[in-house]
Parts: structure tokens; C-alpha cells; sequence
């Protein structure tokens, strides 16, 4: 928000019991990004936007994914976990240090949007002391109410505590809230523990403020966006809307998408102009697909740059570290990995290519393995431009086929190639006349009755 500071405070100390995992609740996954790395990037960027997260004791994983997706951030330890309210002031000399705005948010609620945290603070600007963030429910039963008169926020409601009346609202809390800074530590500090359970919640702070003379606001959203992951079927339940936003906004970029229910894509995937998509692709992090490329069915593709106009599939597998250059083809059952494909390369069917280097406009024949690992080392291969290797061929790294080359098929290459020469590598062709029929008929009168 133009010419206001904020801090926003991420809560991410829970470790998400329900999900019956050794990983940290926030560190599961939603379209390839973690479920924090996906509130950390809607939270607000740039000049004037500070960013706190707060983690559990020993979380050094949580925290370092803080660090991975926002390098802003600082990280506070939340070393008993006594309400939301106790987990802010984990962060207190964060807010100490003063902000126009105080956002405060969970690092299990991956749907969030930066325009909605942007939406949270314009109350603020007009001179509310606190806006929480509502949802209206389908079924609000078990969610705290938002009870409003004359367009104020007068109390939350817990289910358990509220009367008939109040239970008929639906209107609900989705715990995201933002204070107008001057006064966000004094009313925070305020919060005590008259509850059930004993614990600080964020949620006393309406009544806090109400107590001051001061203004609660609520702004909505959709209860899609709030949704907190706390179990594995809400994590799928999230994946799935999370995939139909980033097909929609694909197919209104421009890409086209042959039956979109059946492709799966991650929160980072680019797309040039006139991209087609088939069916059951698998797009994982760190894709860019530029203009003209045709990705064909049942191939998946992770952390790999596909150029113009190339062409990948079908069935194939694009692995971390790839580059395929303009109009390049990989083709049926071909798998790539740390591969550089430059313009106009062919590696049509039945081939691995790891760890390799291809000129322009080389043709890699069928069943060709580029032998990388001896069991300790990755080794490279070089195959230069317009070199051709022959089927079911092995190319032993380290080698170096030269530009123009070629590479008569079944060879197994342990040398160096020069330029324009032709290397074959076979065994002369041993014949032993009648061999078949003596081995059959002396296994035959060998065999034992069963």
C-alpha cells in the first residue's frame, strides 16, 4: 500500500499433528511450494514491507524455507505454544520496531492472495484500530462468528459459546487479522487468558478495542481462500483448487490446454504465447515453457527450460537441470537430466541423455545412453553440432563426439570422436552352425519329470 510500512507475521509453529508426519505441517506441499512458501509470497514485498516468521523450537527447516522464498524474512522461536496471541509476541521486537500496519497470518493457509492482505489494511488507512478477515461458511457450525452492528465488528464468538441466535450467523472468523500499528502492542499485550483452555487468543483483541473507543472492521473473502490445512485430505482438497487456479489463469494467458482436469502444474510454471498443452502432463517446480512448444501427453517435466517451438513427448521425462533449445524434439520414452539440447536437436525415441551437451541440429538415435555415473562421479558428454549417433548406441563418459560425427549404431564409444569422422565399435560376428537344435535336444533328454 502506497507510502505505509507493514510488518507482516507469519505463524508457522505448529507442527500439524492431524497429518500424521514427521514433516512440519507448513512444509507440505500445495502446486510444488510449500504451504508457508505460498503465504510468504502473497505477504507484501518491497520498500517499507518488514516480514516475521514464527517457528517452533528446533524447526531450523522451517525456518531456513522462510529464508528460501522471502530472504527478508526474520524468524522468532515460539518455544511454548500457549494461543495465537503468545505466538505474535514471539515476534515482539519485530513490532517493536514499529510499522504503519501489522498484518498477522498462518503458514497453513496456502490460498491467501496478496490483493486480500492488501484488502486487510485499507481499514487501517481510514482509521480502524483492527480488520479481521471473514468468510461466509457453508456450514459455519465449529467456526468462531463474527458478529457485526452498524457496519463494526463488535465481538467474535466462539460455536461453544455462542447463544441460538448467534449460531444462525455465517459470517465467520478466518483468523487473519491486521492492527493499525500505533496501537497494535498495547492492545496485543492486553490479551489474557480467561478461557477454557488457559491460552492468549488473538481473537480477545475485538473486545480489547472495542474497550479503547477504538474501530474493528471486517472486509470478506471466499471460504476457499481461508482454508487451514490441518489433515491430508485437506491438503488435497487444497491442491485441487490451487490447480484449477493456475489452469484458469494458463488458459487466460493464452495456453491452451487439451483437458485441463488432467494437468498438473506448480505455482512457478511460465508460459510464452501459443502453448500447447496435452493430456496428463505433470509440470513440477521451476518450468519455463516458451512460445510455440507442444508438450505431449503423459510427460513430466521438473526445474528444466523447454525453448521455442520444441517439442516434448509423448511420455517423456524432462529432470532437473534440462535447457531444450528451439525446435527441438524429445521424443517417446526419452529421458533427459542436467541436459543442454540446442536448436533443432532430435532425440525421437527410447534414449537417456544425462549429464550432456548437444550441438544444433544433432540427430540422437533410438536406444542411445549417454553413460554418466561409474558409481561415484558424474561424468559429461559432448556431442557436437549435427553429429549423428547411431541406434542402440552407449557413450561412456567423459567423450567428446566431434561436430559432424558419426556414430555407427550398436557402438559402445569409450574415445573421443574427432569432427566429421565416423566411429563403429562392434565384435565380429561369431556363427555356430546347428547350435540352437543341440542345446534344445540335450536339455530335452535332460529335463526332469515335474
Amino acid at each position: 500500500m502506497t507510502g505505509r510500512t507493514s510488518l507482516t507475521i507469519v505463524l508457522a509453529a505448529g507442527e500439524g499433528t492431524r497429518m500424521r508426519s514427521s514433516t512440519p505441517k507448513v512444509l507440505h506441499q500445495v502446486a510444488s511450494q510449500s504451504l508457508l512458501g505460498h503465504v510468504l509470497a502473497a505477504a507484501p514485498h518491497g520498500a517499507g514491507s518488514a516480514l516475521a516468521v514464527v517457528v517452533g523450537p528446533d524447526r531450523q527447516d522451517v525456518a531456513d524455507e522462510a529464508r528460501r522464498v522471502r530472504p527478508d524474512a526474520a524468524t522468532f522461536v515460539q518455544r511454548e505454544r500457549l494461543g495465537t496471541a503468545h505466538a505474535v509476541l514471539a515476534a515482539k521486537d519485530a513490532i517493536a520496531k514499529g510499522a504503519d500496519d501489522l498484518l498477522i497470518a498462518f503458514g497453513d493457509t496456502p490460498l491467501i492472495s496478496a490483493e486480500t492482505f492488501e484488502r486487510l489494511r485499507a481499514p487501517l488507512k481510514a482509521g480502524a484500530a483492527l480488520t479481521v478477515l471473514g468468510f461466509r461458511a457453508a456450514d459455519p457450525t465449529g467456526y468462531g462468528r463474527l458478529l457485526v452492528e452498524d457496519d463494526q465488528l463488535v465481538a467474535i464468538r466462539e460455536h461453544a459459546d455462542a447463544t441460538l441466535a448467534e449460531r444462525e450467523v455465517d459470517l465467520c472468523n478466518a483468523g487473519v487479522m491486521a492492527f493499525a500499528g500505533k496501537t497494535a502492542l498495547t492492545i496485543i499485550e492486553q490479551i489474557g487468558t480467561s478461557n477454557s483452555k488457559g491460552e492468549y487468543y488473538l481473537t480477545d483483541a475485538v473486545e480489547i478495542v472495542r474497550s479503547m473507543g477504538l474501530r474493528a472492521s471486517v472486509i470478506e473473502t471466499s471460504e476457499d481462500e481461508v482454508r487451514g490445512i490441518n489433515t491430508k485430505a485437506q491438503l488435497a482438497e487444497a491442491e485441487a483448487i490451487m490447480q484449477a487456479r493456475l489452469r484458469k489463469a494458463a488458459l487466460d494467458a493464452g495456453v491452451t490446454i487439451v483437458a485441463p482436469e488432467t494437468v498438473h502444474l506448480a505455482a512457478d510454471t511460465t508460459f510464452g504465447n501459443d502453448v500447447t498443452i496435452e493430456q496428463y502432463v505433470v509440470i513440477g517446480p521451476g518450468v519455463s515453457i516458451a512460445d510455440g512448444a507442444v508438450i505431449h501427453a503423459f510427460s513430466h517435466i521438473v526445474q528444466a527450460a523447454i525453448g521455442k517451438k520444441a517439442s516434448i513427448g509423448p511420455y517423456a521425462r524432462i529432470r532437473p537441470g534440462t535447457s531444450v533449445g528451439e525446435g527441438a524434439r524429445i521424443g517417446n520414452f526419452v529421458e533427459a537430466k542436467a541436459a543442454i539440447l540446442e536448436a533443432g536437436v532430435k532425440v525421437n525415441h527410447l534414449t537417456y541423455v544425462g549429464d550432456t551437451h548437444i550441438g544444433a541440429g544433432a540427430n540422437i538415435g533410438a536406444g542411445t545412453i549417454t553413460c554418466n555415473y561409474d558409481g561415484f562421479n558424474k561424468h559429461k558428454t559432448i556431442i557436437g553440432a549435427g553429429a549423428f549417433v547411431g541406434s542402440n548406441s552407449s557413450l561412456v563418459a567423459p567423450v567428446k563426439i566431434g561436430a559432424g560425427a558419426y556414430i555407427g549404431s550398436g557402438s559402445v564409444i569409450t574415445r573421443d570422436v574427432p569432427d566429421d569422422a565416423l566411429a563403429v565399435e562392434r565384435n565380429e560376428v561369431s556363427m555356430k552352425e546347428g547350435w540352437g537344435k543341440r542345446f534344445r535336444d540335450k536339455n530335452a533328454a535332460n529335463k526332469k519329470p515335474k
